[in-house]
């Protein structure tokens, strides 16, 4: 069935009642593969909104590599998890800015017509560990677009309470979509994870990346100082404009990355060059790192590892270069070194973290706005690393300004990558 997407911002339903379906963008299990082909335009029956839940009018989503994974069905399939056994198909999407369109039983915090941006972990209510211990411990933890269903490639989305967080008035709609997924991972890292203090140093893997463009910023804001590691000059520009007391071009120490195949002869010269390329680290940083933020894995964590100070900590969010880590323990232990799991944020840090935004204090960095029809061929790009940073989709807004309502300095608009 071919859908008409000339109208796609229009809604003519009021606000607080639902028009009887709505256009998503929806994978479904037979037809998991190549982005540009897993996702389909449907036209679905709309969610409602349970108990402390919210529907919220798309504006702008933001494209994140998980469904990348979700059209692939690798490394494992989502539709086995969350609730995705109950609806029978996936509606992607981890970032979103929109509007407050109807709430459920229990919300009075927000109201139709709330501008608001949205955090994507959702959790049970009735989880002890929520009421106390940390919303991120909690059995039912799930990442909302993707462990879940009803995600923000669509006109509607279905979220609980806590997800919202007030727009920034100074950011558009497709800005304000853009960064809450690598953000808030990053703030949690560095501010609850590693206790970054004002004076600490820290060395950031990707720093150009969209998780390293914010850590660098966060790492300014807390009164401290980085070194951040890239791929070529001009991405080193960017991070020293975004705080990095300096870079380091990671070609340079090529030979430090481990790929866990080396031969004895090969992995004595890697350990050459690793040494060389923290004595650089010192140099730059005036000592060693007390903090390495970390989301390489494989290739760069044995560097991590050695280069931290004793007493450092190591925190570590992911591991795009591979899972499975291999280094010199006795650099930890004789050294009393710290490695620390993170994992997105809870919603109390989210609120943090977005008001250092609001206050212009933190910028989303934001390289291409495309168009809602352009959902799989932004998803293709990401999966091919055709893409040179954020990606936002258009969904209600209009346009790329639309949706700023007060004065500011608004996204940062480049090319990044790690």
């Amino acid at each position: 069935m071919t859908i008409d997407l000339s109208n796609i911002s229009h809604i003519s339903a009021e606000l607080g009642t639902l028009p009887s379906s709505m256009v998503a963008w929806v994978i479904r299990p037979e037809r998991l593969g190549e982005p540009e082909v897993a996702f389909q335009l449907e036209e679905v029956e709309g969610p409602e909104p349970g108990a402390f839940e919210v529907i919220v009018r798309v504006m702008a989503a933001g494209v994140n590599f998980n469904n990348v994974w979700a059209a692939l069905g690798e490394p494992v399939s989502i539709f086995g998890s969350g609730d995705h056994p109950e609806f029978g198909h996936h509606i992607g999407g981890s970032d979103a800015s929109g509007i407050v369109w109807k709430v459920g039983a229990g919300v009075t915090r927000w109201k139709p017509g709330d501008e608001v941006v949205l955090h994507c972990n959702q959790t049970s209510y009735e989880d002890p560990e929520v009421h106390g211990l940390d919303p991120m411990a909690a059995p039912s933890q799930r990442i909302w677009g993707y462990e879940t269903t009803w995600g923000s490639f669509a006109q509607f989305t279905k979220v609980q309470a806590q997800q919202l967080l007030p727009k920034p008035a100074a950011l558009s709609w497709d800005e304000a979509a853009s960064y809450g997924l690598t953000y808030f991972t990053a703030y949690r890292m560095l501010m609850n994870r590693a206790a970054i203090q004002a004076g600490d140093r820290v060395l950031i893997w990707g720093a150009a990346g969209g998780l390293g463009v914010f850590a660098t910023q966060l790492v300014q804001a807390a009164g401290a100082t980085s070194v951040g590691v890239v791929s070529s000059a001009e991405k080193g520009e960017l991070i020293k404009q975004l705080g990095a007391t300096e870079y380091i071009d990671r070609r340079e120490f090529a030979g430090m990355m481990r790929t866990g195949n080396e031969t004895p002869e090969e992995e004595k010269e890697r350990i050459a060059v690793m040494r060389s390329f923290a004595k650089r680290v010192k140099e730059l940083l005036g000592d060693s790192p007390d903090i390495v933020f970390e989301h390489v894995g494989r290739a760069t964590f044995p560097t991590s590892v050695f280069t931290v100070k004793p007493f450092g900590k190591v925190v570590i969010c992911g591991a795009t270069a591979g899972y499975t880590l291999d280094f010199d323990v006795r650099h930890l232990w004789m050294r009393q070194k710290e490695i620390l799991g993170s994992h997105f944020a809870n919603a109390w840090e989210c609120t943090k973290a977005n008001r250092l935004i609001d206050d212009g204090l933190i910028r989303p960095v934001l390289w291409r706005t495309m168009e809602f029809d352009q959902v799989g061929e932004a998803h293709q790009l990401m999966h091919e690393n055709k893409h040179l940073g954020k990606i936002a989709i258009l969904v209600g807004a209009t346009g790329p300004d639309e949706g700023r309502t007060a004065d500011g300095p608004g996204a940062i608009r480049a090319e990044v990558g790690a």
